[in-house]
């Protein structure tokens, strides 16, 4: 009677550890751009998307612009470190299989001073063991962001 109660528990906590380990490799995969946007490191930055990823933001206007991953890296090379300093909160998280969506409410500064704020939204596949952004897309305005301290900078 014990050995199955055991098996059932070990079962139901290897796949909790599995999900929160696979969790954790998503957030992974996303602080790691803003680690490199803050240390304007554009290697570590380009390492972060796929081959064909897609960025994209929705202007005032309502319009979507397009950026490659190219521009925006060399954009962020020409920054003095810790100079674009983008905090978020992880708010929502799915994943399946190879694919993890994710939702990130921000709030941007530069040069140490608020610039705006917005949700960035992410669509990460797992490439041979690391989650890769391949799709991203984000809001951007200066008011009615989400409060200071729920948002914090990635380590």
């Amino acid at each position: 009677m014990k050995r199955p109660f055991l098996l059932l528990c070990f079962s139901v906590l290897s796949g909790f550890c599995f999900a929160q380990s696979q969790e954790d490799a998503v957030k992974a995969g996303v602080n790691k751009l803003f680690i490199a946007m803050r240390n304007a490191d554009s290697a570590l930055l380009k390492s972060c998307f796929t081959e064909t990823a897609v960025m994209q933001t929705i202007t005032k206007t309502n319009t979507v612009r397009s950026e490659s991953v190219s521009e925006f890296a060399g954009s962020i090379a020409k920054l003095p470190a810790n100079t674009a300093d983008e905090r978020i909160t992880f708010s929502h998280i799915q994943i399946d299989g190879t694919l993890a969506s994710v939702w990130t409410p921000y709030r941007f500064y530069f040069k140490g001073k608020f610039s705006h704020c917005g949700v960035n939204s992410f669509q990460l596949i797992n490439e041979n063991g690391t989650w890769k952004i391949q799709y991203i897309i984000d809001t951007r305005r200066k008011d009615d962001c989400v409060a200071e301290e729920s948002v914090v900078s990635p380590q």
